[in-house]
C-alpha cells in the first residue's frame, strides 16, 4: 500500500471575465466614463490581465484565461482598475476575492460578484513560523516567556521589493504592552530570522498591579517592509495568539505555522467565515459587480496501478459491439459532454486508440441522422471529442498555418469595419473592406495551401468520417466535403482566429479594433465551410453588410481550392509518407528577464529584459519583439531545464537553461509563466541524447556553487534532474485523465446507479431484455465496481493524511481552513455512504 500513497495534486483553473456593471463614475454624481481593465492574481501575484475597455462604466471584456495552478494559494483575486493616461499608477476600483475552497461551488456557472473595496493594509499573504515557550522555573509568576520568530514564507512584494522585519508585541492584563523587533532581512520574501525574545510573565513597572493580575494575555507578531528615508514602513500582515492561562500548563510550549492576517480592526474577530482574510468587504454593491465564469478542477492523482482496471474497461470500448453498450458511450450520456470528452480523448490518444474510438462513435451518430446538413452540428460526445482531438493533435499545424498572418494583423492594426452602423465616417467603409479582403485572402491561401502539413492522425480521422458519411448518404455528392469542413473550418480554424490567445497564437492583448477584425475574418472562414456543401448564399448570409464579402469569396476558384484542400486532408494516410516540418513552428514567446551568460571575459553579469522565442528548432532572445535575435540556442544544446533556488539571486520565479559550457538564468513574469516555460522546455529536451542526469539547483556565485560549495564551475551537478515521460507535443498524462474520469463518475453516481438498477431489474424479471441491454447491464456493474475500488484508495489516503497532518504544521498553518484535512471530492455524504464494495453500509 505504500506506493499507492505517492499521490500528487493537480489543479487547473479556467476563468472567463465577462463584464462589469454599475462602476462608479470618476466624479461623484456625474456620468464621467472610465478606461477599465482587470487583472487576475493568485493571492497578490498577477498572472493575466485583460485588454482595456475605454469610456465605459459597464465594460464588456469577454476574455478567458486557463492555466495549470503551479503552487499553493489562498485566494483567486480579480482586480478592477481604471487606466490613468496621465499618472504613472492606475487607480484601483476594487476586487473580487474568492477563497480556494469556494471555487468548486461556482463551477461552470455565470455568477455576478460584488466588487469590494481594496484596503492597502489588507493585501496580505504568506505565513510565519513562531515558537512560544515558558521557562521551567517552579514559580509560575517568575517564568519568562520566550518568543522565537523562526522564518516566514511567501510574503507580499511592495513596489517590487521586500525588506522584511518582525515586530513582536506582548500584551498584559493591566493594559500595558512591550514590543521588540528583529533585524531587517534584505531582498527576500522568505526571510529566516531565528531570533528569540524574552518577556517577563508580568509587568514589572512601578505602577503595575500585583503579579497575579498582570499576567501575559496576548502575543501579537506583525511583519513589516522596511522603507528607510521614504516614510512609514509598510504593513505585511499579522498574527495574534491568545496566551492567557498557557503559562499555568506544565508543558507550556508551542511551535506552529500561522497564516498572516489583515490588520485587525476594532471588534473584528481573528477568524471569520463570512469575511475572508486578504480583503475587506464593503456592505453594499456601490462599487459595481463583475460577472465571472469559473471552472476549477482539483485531482489527487495516484500511481498508474490504481487505475489499471478503469483504463482497461475504457479501452475495451473499441472492441464492444454495439458501441451504445460501451462505457465511453454511457459516460457521454450521463455526464456533461464537454467535461468527459477532454479526459477521454487524452486517454485514447495516449494508448493510440483515438482513431477507432471516434470512428465507432461517429458511425452511430451519422446513422441516426436523416438530413446530411445537420451531421455533427450539435454538441454531441463525438463532436466534443473531435474538438479536443484536433486541438491536441493539430496545435503546431494551427500555429504554422495561421500565426504569420495573425502577427501581420496585430502589427498593422488596419481598420476593417464594414458595418456602416459601427463607423463614424461612412466613406471609410470601402477602404476598410479592401483591408479586410486582403487579410481574408491571406488566411484563405494559408489554409488551402497547408494540406500537406495536416497531421497524419487528423487525416486518418477525417478519412473515416468521410467514408462513413458517404456510406450513409451515397446520393449526396456534397457530404464528402461538408462532414470534414464542419470540423476543420467551423470548429478548428474559425475559433482559433476568433480567440487566438486561447490557442496560444499570440501573447499580445487584443484591442477592440483588432478583435472586431478577427471576428469578421472568422465569420467569413465559417461561411466558406458552409458554402462548400453547396448551400445558397442566402442561407449563410445573416448580416446584410457581409453579403458582398461572401459573394467575393463564393467563386468557383475559391470553392475548388477548398474542395481540393478537403480531399487531401481526408485521404487515406495508411501509406502516406510523414512530411517533416522543415520550417520552424512557434511554440511559446514572451518577455522575461535574463542574466548575462558571461561570454565576455570582462563583461558584467547583470540582468536585462529580453523577448524570448521558442520554436521547434531553437530558443532565441532579442531586445524586443520583432528585433533580430541576439542569441540562438539550438534545442540539441539544451541539456536540462530546472528551477533555480530563490536564494541564488533573491529573485522569485527563476529557472535555468543548462548548456554544455554554461547555464542561462532566466526570471519569468509570474509563477504560471515559469511553470509553462519550464514544463515545455523540459519535455522538449527529453529527446536529447546528451541530457544531464544531475544539475546544480543554485547558481555559481563568488567562485563557488551555492548548493554544494564546489569551487569548480564545471563540477558535475549535485541533484537529480526532473523526469517526465509525457509527450511534449500533446502533454499527455493518462493517470491524471483517468482520475478525472473517476471523479466525474463519482459525482454522477446517482444517475449511474439508477440506470444500473433499472436495467438489472428488467433483466431479473425477464421484461424483454435485449442482448444490448444485457451487455450494458454488465458494463454498468463493472464501471460502478471499479469506481468503488478507486474510491476506497482515496478514503484510505484521506485517513492517512488526517492522522499524519498536524494543524499548525507547514502543510496546514493556523488561520485558514485546512485544505489537506478537508474532503476534496465534492461528493454528497449520502453518495459516499453508498460507495460500498465489501462493506454494505459504509463508504470504502
Amino acid at each position: 500500500m505504500a506506493d499507492e500513497f505517492k499521490v500528487r495534486l493537480e489543479e487547473r483553473l479556467k476563468i472567463k471575465i465577462g463584464e462589469a456593471k454599475n462602476l462608479p463614475a470618476r466624479l461623484h454624481g456625474s456620468a464621467t466614463q472610465r478606461d477599465v481593465y482587470c487583472t487576475l492574481s493568485l493571492d497578490q501575484e498577477e498572472i493575466f490581465r485583460t485588454g482595456t475597455v475605454t469610456q465605459s462604466l459597464s465594460p464588456f471584456f469577454g476574455e478567458e484565461f486557463q492555466f495549470e495552478v503551479p503552487r499553493n494559494f489562498r485566494f483567486i483575486s480579480i482586480y478592477v482598475l481604471d487606466r490613468d493616461r496621465h499618472l504613472k499608477q492606475d487607480k484601483m476600483l476594487g476586487k473580487v476575492a474568492i477563497r480556494r475552497e469556494q471555487l468548486s461551488s461556482y463551477n461552470n456557472k455565470d455568477h455576478w460578484f460584488p466588487i469590494k473595496a481594496v484596503d492597502a493594509d489588507s493585501e496580505v499573504q504568506g505565513k510565519v513560523n513562531i515558537e512560544i515557550k515558558f521557562d521551567t522555573e517552579a514559580n509560575v509568576y517568575k517564568r519568562r516567556l520566550l518568543v522565537q520568530v523562526v522564518r516566514c514564507l511567501e510574503l507580499t512584494l511592495k513596489n517590487g521589493s521586500c525588506d522584511p522585519y518582525a515586530l513582536v508585541c506582548v500584551s498584559y492584563t493591566n493594559g500595558k504592552s512591550i514590543s521588540k523587533r528583529t533585524k531587517v532581512r534584505k531582498k527576500t520574501t522568505s526571510p529566516q530570522f531565528d531570533e528569540v525574545f524574552p518577556f517577563s510573565n508580568f509587568d514589572g513597572g512601578k505602577d503595575s498591579m500585583c503579579e497575579g493580575d498582570a499576567e501575559i494575555c496576548e502575543l501579537h507578531v506583525s511583519m513589516w517592509h522596511d522603507t528607510p528615508g521614504i516614510g512609514d514602513d509598510v504593513f505585511l500582515g499579522e498574527v495574534k495568539v491568545q496566551l492567557r492561562g498557557m503559562q499555568q500548563q506544565n508543558s507550556a510550549h508551542r511551535n506552529a505555522w500561522y497564516y498572516l492576517q489583515p490588520r485587525s480592526t476594532k471588534n473584528r474577530p481573528f477568524l471569520t467565515n463570512s469575511t475572508p482574510p486578504g480583503t475587506r468587504l464593503s456592505s453594499d454593491n456601490s462599487l459595481g459587480s463583475l460577472r465571472l465564469q469559473i471552472q476549477y478542477t482539483e485531482d489527487r492523482v495516484f500511481p498508474a496501478s490504481v487505475y489499471e482496471d478503469l483504463k482497461n474497461l475504457l479501452l475495451e470500448s473499441t472492441n464492444i459491439q454495439p458501441i451504445t453498450a460501451t462505457p465511453v458511450y454511457v459516460l457521454g450520456e450521463i455526464i456533461n459532454k464537454m467535461d468527459i470528452a477532454q479526459p477521454l480523448v487524452r486517454i485514447f490518444l495516449h494508448y493510440d486508440k483515438i482513431v477507432p474510438m471516434i470512428k465507432a462513435l461517429a458511425n452511430v451518430e451519422i446513422s441516426n441522422v436523416t438530413d446530411p446538413t445537420t451531421i455533427f452540428r450539435g454538441n454531441t460526445l463525438v463532436s466534443k471529442m473531435m474538438d479536443e482531438a484536433m486541438r491536441l493533435i493539430g496545435l503546431q499545424y494551427l500555429h504554422k498555418t495561421l500565426r504569420p498572418t495573425l502577427e501581420l494583423i496585430f502589427n498593422e492594426r488596419k481598420p476593417c469595419e464594414i458595418d456602416q452602423t459601427r463607423v463614424r465616417d461612412a466613406t471609410t467603409v470601402a477602404t476598410n473592406l479592401a483591408n479586410l479582403k486582403c487579410y481574408i485572402q491571406k488566411i484563405f491561401e494559408a489554409i488551402t495551401q497547408s494540406a500537406v502539413h495536416c497531421p497524419a492522425l487528423m487525416c486518418q480521422i477525417f478519412y473515416n468520417l468521410k467514408e462513413c458519411a458517404m456510406k450513409h448518404f451515397p446520393e449526396n455528392k456534397g457530404v464528402r466535403y461538408s462532414v470534414i469542413s464542419g470540423f476543420i473550418f467551423l470548429r478548428f480554424f474559425a475559433p482559433a482566429i476568433l480567440g487566438p490567445k486561447l490557442f496560444d497564437l499570440t501573447t499580445q492583448t487584443v484591442d477592440c479594433q483588432t478583435n472586431r477584425t478577427l471576428t469578421l475574418i472568422s465569420k467569413t472562414i465559417q461561411s466558406l465551410g458552409n458554402l462548400v456543401s453547396c448551400r445558397s448564399t442566402q442561407q449563410v448570409c445573416k448580416e446584410e453588410y457581409m453579403e458582398g464579402l461572401y459573394k467575393e469569396f463564393y467563386t468557383e476558384t475559391h470553392m475548388t481550392a477548398v474542395r481540393q484542400f478537403l480531399e487531401i486532408i481526408s485521404a487515406n494516410t495508411s501509406s502516406q509518407q510523414v512530411i517533416e516540418n522543415d520550417m520552424p513552428v512557434m511554440l511559446k514567446e514572451g518577455l522575461m528577464i535574463k542574466r548575462a551568460q558571461g561570454r565576455k571575459r570582462f563583461g558584467r553579469k547583470n540582468f536585462k529584459q529580453r523577448y524570448f522565442k521558442l520554436t521547434t528548432h531553437d530558443l532565441s532572445y532579442s531586445k524586443s519583439r520583432g528585433k533580430d535575435a541576439l542569441c540562438r540556442i539550438p534545442l540539441t544544446n539544451i541539456l536540462a531545464v530546472e528551477r533555480l533556488a530563490e536564494t541564488s539571486f533573491k529573485m522569485k520565479n527563476m529557472f535555468q537553461i543548462v548548456q554544455p559550457e554554461r547555464a542561462l538564468y532566466v526570471q519569468a513574469a509570474n509563477c504560471v509563466e515559469e511553470k509553462e516555460w519550464v514544463d515545455l522546455l523540459t519535455k522538449i529536451c527529453q529527446t536529447n541524447a546528451n541530457r544531464l542526469k544531475k544539475y546544480h539547483p543554485s547558481a555559481f556565485i563568488n567562485s563557488q556553487w551555492l548548493c554544494c560549495k564546489s569551487p569548480n564551475e564545471l563540477a558535475p551537478g549535485c541533484s537529480e534532474v526532473s523526469r517526465t515521460d509525457s509527450n511534449y507535443r500533446m502533454n499527455l498524462d493518462p493517470e491524471r485523465d483517468l482520475q478525472r474520469v473517476h471523479s466525474l463518475v463519482i459525482n454522477h453516481l446517482d444517475t449511474l446507479e439508477t440506470l444500473c438498477i433499472d436495467l438489472c431489474s428488467s433483466k431479473v424479471h425477464g421484461e424483454g431484455v435485449t442482448a444490448e441491454a444485457a451487455i450494458l447491464c454488465d458494463i454498468l456493474n463493472r464501471l460502478r465496481e471499479v469506481a468503488y475500488q478507486i474510491e476506497q484508495k482515496h478514503r484510505i489516503y484521506k485517513r492517512t493524511m488526517d492522522r499524519n497532518t498536524k494543524y499548525g504544521s507547514l502543510a496546514a498553518p493556523i488561520g485558514d481552513d485546512n485544505y489537506l484535512l478537508a474532503s476534496r471530492l465534492n461528493v454528497d455524504a449520502s453518495i459516499l455512504r453508498r460507495c460500498v464494495s465489501s462493506e454494505p453500509t459504509s463508504c470504502p
